[in-house]
């Protein structure tokens, strides 16, 4: 659940800072921790399964490189980018299809799997789909016996396009994004301007007596849940809200903007609403020159405004941040276990517990909370300000950006300590 937001200029623009911007929030039940990792590109043997959240499916032969931010119990991920330029978030939706109450992939499986196999926007949209029709969607969407499930809708985004994918059990209907800005948050968004659909999405339709054939097709219309659940409403202020803060800044959005609009709290954006909030948050820069790299700002901790967004970018040499990586139960896990959750286990990292306490000491002392807010935004600032020089050529780059990342997490662990 959360926002996922995009800004794209029109193909035709090539300015100096011609880039993609992509952000996400990821709003999650509250306690629940969000982990930041690194995978390497692999090569698999054939016949390889691939053990997700809840089934096995046969593996790719080859996987990128991705970095996700996911919550620690599962496999999959809110949100991440791999290798080869692409990001992906995911959001909850609910339709008038039923929820299969079987477990099948998950739409967080689906942006790793889409991630991890996708060389562009289209090719990672066109792997979920088909995973989606042939495994279809399902299983407990929270650490929690209590059942919780949603299908889901999906930003995708490259240096050169973005789609928005939204999905109805195995149906699925897609629009290309060919400039300016757009965001989705928690609702079906496509109407009428579709630019690929499930072969039988429209029968499927007519069949179940949700449209008549006749007229137009509106998809978020015919499909839209007649029992929303009541975070709908908070849903489409947010939705409202997103859209009309990237559109003040349409054509002009920049990383520190994207990361404004994530921390922003009255329009609900940064959510902190009873037993949600945001949990983790990404940023990224896509330039559309091919030349430069992507950069990916992830904040592994929950609370965009009072946190820190940090660069990652990928290289030969990535090194491991042990710091934001939560504790890891194999196969004794409570959530591998049958019956599943039926305890809980640590999963606070490092990172995670020095923030937490550092929250705390906000909350009992508000000026040293003050100083060590401007503090953490001074380091954040340095990272956009040394970015921004590194795409303009300013400084050249070199092989210790695999090293950005985790030198950031080490300098926020010592400013909380």
């Amino acid at each position: 659940m959360g926002n996922s937001l995009v800004e794209r200029k029109p193909i035709q623009s090539r300015e100096k800072d011609d880039h993609v911007i992509f952000g996400k929030n990821s709003d999650r039940p509250r306690e629940e921790v969000q982990e930041v990792l690194y995978y390497p590109a692999m090569d698999h043997p054939p016949g390889t399964m691939l053990e997700c959240t809840y089934i096995q499916i046969p593996q790719a032969e080859h996987t990128h490189a991705v970095v996700l931010s996911r919550p620690a119990w599962l496999w999959g991920a809110e949100m991440g980018a791999n290798d080869q330029g692409v990001c992906i978030g995911n959001e909850a939706v609910w339709t008038r299809e039923a929820i299969d109450p079987g477990e099948a992939l998950l739409g967080m499986d689906l942006v790793r799997l889409g991630l991890e196999r996708g060389d562009s926007a289209w090719g990672a949209l066109n792997v979920i789909t088909g995973l989606l029709e042939r495994h279809g969607q399902g299983g407990p969407c929270r650490e929690d016996p209590a059942p919780f499930s949603y299908h889901n809708s999906f930003l995708l985004v490259d240096r050169e396009q973005a789609w928005v994918l939204e999905t109805a059990g195995k149906l699925w209907v897609a629009q290309k994004v060919t400039e300016g800005v757009k965001n989705i948050s928690n609702a079906l968004t496509i109407g009428t301007q579709i630019s690929a659909e499930h072969p039988e999405l429209r029968s499927v339709a007519q069949a179940q007596g949700w449209w008549s054939g006749e007229g137009e097709f509106c998809f978020n219309e015919v499909f839209k849940s007649e029992t929303p659940p009541a975070r709908m409403e908070l849903a489409k202020k947010r939705y409202s809200a997103g859209t009309q803060l990237l559109q003040q800044h349409d054509g002009a959005v920049t990383a520190k903007v994207m990361m404004s609009i994530l921390r922003d709290k009255p329009s609900g954006i940064c959510m902190d609403s009873g037993g949600f909030r945001t949990t983790g948050s990404m940023v990224s820069i896509l330039p559309r020159d091919p030349t430069l790299p992507c950069i990916h700002f992830l904040t592994a901790t929950p609370d965009p405004s009072r946190s820190v967004f940090k660069p990652f970018i990928f290289s030969e040499s990535v090194t491991p941040v042990s710091k934001v990586i939560s504790p890891h139960y194999g196969p004794d896990d409570p959530v591998r276990k049958q019956p599943r959750f039926q305890s809980q286990v640590e999963r606070r990292h490092d990172l995670y517990k020095a923030h937490e306490a550092a929250l705390q000491t906000m909350e009992i002392n508000p000026d040293a909370g003050s100083v060590l807010t401007e503090t953490l935004r001074m380091l954040e600032g340095q990272c956009l300000t040394d970015i921004e020089a590194l795409l303009s050529g300013e400084i050249p780059a070199d092989e210790e950006l695999g090293d950005l990342f985790f030198d950031c997490v080490d300098t926020e662990m010592k400013f909380y300590q």
